[in-house]
């Protein structure tokens, strides 16, 4: 376990596809509860950040540790900035682990982790190969992001559209000619780096995206990229949740 490590987990209630999403069920536990098992057990310590008294009475009633965001922060970057702020023990590494990942795994948060093994990392994140077999209308999918990075394994470019486009071939045939990268919704960040980003003003690549992590990248910020064989399911809408939960009854992990 790494002590030196806080897994904060930004929950709001309101989302415009999945209103109340954090405390939706998923075979007798909400969702939060999910994350917060999944995590807590691999750091040395798990915090859910919200600013909804709904979610902080689930955290509660599971035992999970809760503190309390303002309302007014625009992203789960600053609502992590803000908690570990108000509730932080000197922990040098921070990580950002959205509410609406159930099936992360210990060794997908070991590996981000591990990035800060060299002492230049500031930011890391973790990316996925999309399989070879990846149809275009799945890999087009904008609630998947896709990322491009350079040969040191650093960000390029993340876009909810497909990059690179592949000039004169089928779409569908598109995974199988070229090597797409998956964002997987997770960051680590240095405490200093993290307080410095959330006083970054927005950028005009963030605004059309809606994906913060280009604010950074336009100010001149290194985001490392670490592979992960390992596949995570994202849940945006009640549908993502109707897979989840089959997921979960085939793999016997309720």
């Amino acid at each position: 376990m790494n002590d030196q490590t806080i897994a904060i987990i930004p929950a709001r209630y309101a989302s415009t596809r999945f209103p109340g999403k954090p405390l939706a069920d998923m075979l007798g536990k909400p969702m939060i509860q999910r994350v917060y098992e999944r995590v807590a057990g691999v750091v040395g310590r798990a915090v859910v950040a919200t600013d909804d008294d709904r979610i902080r009475k689930a955290v509660e009633a599971f035992g999970g540790e809760v503190v309390m965001t303002s309302p007014l922060c625009s992203s789960g970057t600053e609502r992590c900035r803000e908690a570990f702020d108000k509730i932080g023990r000197g922990e040098t590494i921070i990580l950002n682990l959205q509410g609406d990942e159930p099936f992360i795994q210990a060794e997908q948060i070991g590996l981000l982790i591990s990035a800060f093994d060299k002492p230049e990392t500031d930011i890391a994140t973790l990316a996925e190969v999309f399989a070879p077999d990846t149809d275009y209308q799945k890999l087009n999918n904008p609630n998947s992001p896709k990322i491009v990075t350079d040969h040191q394994g650093y960000a390029l470019y993340f876009s909810r559209s497909v990059i690179p486009y592949f000039r004169g071939e089928e779409p569908d045939t598109w995974c199988r000619l070229h090597t797409y990268y998956k964002h997987i919704g997770i960051y680590a960040f240095r405490p200093s780096v993290l307080r410095e980003i959330t006083d970054l003003p927005q950028s005009a690549a963030e605004r059309a995206e809606s994906l913060e992590q280009l604010r950074w990248l336009e100010h001149g910020y290194r985001i490392r990229v670490l592979h992960t064989k390992q596949s995570t399911i994202g849940i945006d809408t009640p549908e993502d949740m109707d897979k989840a939960i089959a997921f979960l009854r085939s793999t016997r992990m309720a």
